[in-house]
Protein backbone atom coordinates (compact mmCIF):
# COMPACT_ATOMS: atom_id res chain seq x y z
CA UNK A 1 0.00 0.00 0.00
CA UNK A 2 1.48 3.64 -1.06
CA UNK A 3 1.24 5.97 2.00
CA UNK A 4 -0.20 9.09 1.90
CA UNK A 5 2.66 11.91 0.56
CA UNK A 6 2.20 13.92 3.96
CA UNK A 7 2.92 10.61 6.24
CA UNK A 8 5.67 10.63 3.88
CA UNK A 9 6.63 14.32 4.54
CA UNK A 10 5.90 13.83 8.66
CA UNK A 11 8.42 11.02 8.76
CA UNK A 12 10.70 12.77 7.00
CA UNK A 13 10.37 15.97 9.15
CA UNK A 14 11.24 13.47 11.88
CA UNK A 15 13.95 12.53 10.17
CA UNK A 16 15.88 15.46 9.70
CA UNK A 17 15.09 16.42 13.76
CA UNK A 18 12.75 19.54 12.34
CA UNK A 19 10.74 20.40 15.28
CA UNK A 20 8.96 22.97 13.78
CA UNK A 21 8.45 21.26 10.26
CA UNK A 22 6.80 18.28 12.36
CA UNK A 23 4.88 20.81 14.70
CA UNK A 24 3.00 21.99 11.35
CA UNK A 25 1.39 18.56 11.06
CA UNK A 26 -0.15 19.14 14.31
CA UNK A 27 -3.02 20.80 15.56
CA UNK A 28 -3.01 23.53 18.05
CA UNK A 29 -4.65 21.56 20.72
CA UNK A 30 -2.87 18.33 19.80
CA UNK A 31 -1.93 15.75 22.81
CA UNK A 32 1.15 14.13 21.89
CA UNK A 33 2.92 11.17 23.78
CA UNK A 34 5.57 9.13 23.36
CA UNK A 35 6.59 5.61 24.17
CA UNK A 36 5.33 5.30 28.34
CA UNK A 37 5.96 9.06 28.58
CA UNK A 38 3.51 11.75 30.17
CA UNK A 39 1.21 12.94 27.92
CA UNK A 40 1.63 16.35 26.70
CA UNK A 41 -1.15 19.01 25.05
CA UNK A 42 -0.18 22.37 22.96
CA UNK A 43 2.52 22.73 20.30
CA UNK A 44 4.77 24.74 22.35
CA UNK A 45 4.52 22.00 25.02
CA UNK A 46 4.88 18.97 22.45
CA UNK A 47 8.01 21.23 20.89
CA UNK A 48 9.50 20.99 24.27
CA UNK A 49 9.15 17.33 24.73
CA UNK A 50 10.23 16.56 20.88
CA UNK A 51 13.28 18.97 21.54
CA UNK A 52 14.82 16.93 24.42
CA UNK A 53 14.36 13.66 22.85
CA UNK A 54 16.59 14.91 19.70
CA UNK A 55 18.76 16.35 22.21
CA UNK A 56 19.86 12.72 23.47
CA UNK A 57 20.33 11.16 19.79
CA UNK A 58 22.63 11.97 17.19
CA UNK A 59 19.64 10.79 14.59
CA UNK A 60 17.03 8.98 13.37
CA UNK A 61 15.87 6.91 10.21
CA UNK A 62 12.24 6.05 9.56
CA UNK A 63 11.57 3.09 7.46
CA UNK A 64 7.74 2.65 7.15
CA UNK A 65 6.42 -1.08 6.64
CA UNK A 66 2.79 -0.28 6.66
CA UNK A 67 0.21 2.78 6.55
CA UNK A 68 -3.59 2.45 7.54
CA UNK A 69 -6.47 4.58 7.48
CA UNK A 70 -9.78 3.72 9.13
CA UNK A 71 -12.14 6.93 9.60
CA UNK A 72 -10.52 9.41 11.09
CA UNK A 73 -7.53 7.75 12.69
CA UNK A 74 -4.12 6.68 10.53
CA UNK A 75 -2.03 3.63 11.93
CA UNK A 76 1.81 3.99 10.87
CA UNK A 77 3.83 0.63 11.76
CA UNK A 78 7.93 0.57 10.93
CA UNK A 79 10.88 0.31 11.92
CA UNK A 80 13.16 3.55 13.66
CA UNK A 81 17.37 3.06 13.27
CA UNK A 82 18.26 5.40 16.19
CA UNK A 83 22.04 6.32 16.18
CA UNK A 84 23.27 7.31 19.67
CA UNK A 85 25.62 10.00 20.55
CA UNK A 86 28.40 7.92 20.53
CA UNK A 87 27.87 6.93 16.86
CA UNK A 88 26.43 2.96 17.44
CA UNK A 89 22.87 2.44 16.06
CA UNK A 90 20.17 0.76 17.48
CA UNK A 91 16.86 -0.67 15.36
CA UNK A 92 13.28 -0.49 16.96
CA UNK A 93 10.20 -1.67 15.96
CA UNK A 94 7.35 1.16 16.52
CA UNK A 95 3.40 1.98 15.86
CA UNK A 96 2.22 5.31 15.38
CA UNK A 97 -1.68 5.95 15.96
CA UNK A 98 -2.84 9.45 14.72
CA UNK A 99 -6.13 10.96 15.72
CA UNK A 100 -6.88 13.47 13.06
CA UNK A 101 -8.80 16.41 12.78
CA UNK A 102 -9.28 17.40 10.09
CA UNK A 103 -5.87 17.37 8.02
CA UNK A 104 -3.87 18.19 11.23
CA UNK A 105 -3.03 15.56 13.69
CA UNK A 106 -5.02 16.21 16.91
CA UNK A 107 -3.70 13.06 19.13
CA UNK A 108 -0.60 11.46 18.68
CA UNK A 109 0.64 8.25 20.26
CA UNK A 110 3.66 6.55 19.68
CA UNK A 111 4.15 2.73 20.84
CA UNK A 112 8.02 1.82 21.31
CA UNK A 113 9.95 0.42 23.74
CA UNK A 114 12.51 3.25 24.25
CA UNK A 115 14.69 1.73 26.80
CA UNK A 116 17.15 -0.39 24.73
CA UNK A 117 18.31 2.86 22.89
CA UNK A 118 19.10 3.92 26.32
CA UNK A 119 20.65 0.58 27.90
CA UNK A 120 24.20 1.00 28.93
CA UNK A 121 24.00 4.18 27.22
CA UNK A 122 23.56 6.60 30.53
Amino acid sequence: MQQPDWVTELFHSIDNMDTRAFLNFLAPTARFRFANGPAVAGQDAIGDAVDGFFATIGACQHKLLDVWSTGTTVICRGDVTYTRLDDSRIKLPFVNVLGMNGEKIQEYSIYIDISPLYAGHA
